[in-house]
């Protein structure tokens, strides 16, 4: 597998809205498994497509990798869709690889159930919470065009 150039601050790609995959394709796991590598090796905890220069909606992220000492768990969203939220929110400090050394505070929902496809070509529902549910709306959002400073609340 490959290491992708993440895309930073500025670059458009960031500002568009992803294409739902068709076909899961040789292509569509490859590409799976390159945002995969790239997002260990730039120790994130996720990463959308357009994030390396591909508008197409689907997410990666492991954050027990983060919590676990280096033990591995990745997941690859296809299509995912955010079908409920839990109306408790936390406020948390998020990061973004197209934003380095950039942190601000931002309101996620604390739970969140996702509808997605797996890379089996399967529709699964995932139920999530704590970090991994602010993880998935903070990738979920990339898919819209929307990155994490556009949900920073702006101080009075």
């Amino acid at each position: 597998m490959a290491i992708r150039k993440i895309r930073l601050d500025g670059d458009e790609i960031l500002k568009k809205n992803a294409r739902n995959v068709d076909v899961i394709d040789s292509k569509i796991k490859e590409l799976a498994h390159d945002m995969l590598d790239t997002m260990y090796a730039n120790d994130g905890i996720g990463l959308a497509a357009c994030q390396v220069g591909m508008l197409k909606a689907m997410i990666v992220y492991d954050v027990q990798y983060i919590e676990e000492d280096e033990i591995r768990k990745p997941m690859v969203l296809i299509n995912p869709k955010i079908i409920s939220r839990s109306k408790s929110m936390l406020l948390v400090e998020e990061g973004c690889l197209s934003f380095p050394n950039i942190y601000n505070d931002v309101k996620r929902h604390e739970k969140i159930k996702v509808e997605y496809t797996d890379l089996n070509g399967e529709r699964k529902v995932l139920c999530a919470k704590g970090m991994e549910a602010i993880v998935i709306q903070h990738e979920c959002d990339h898919l819209e065009g929307i990155v994490f400073l556009d949900r920073v609340e702006r101080k009075k």
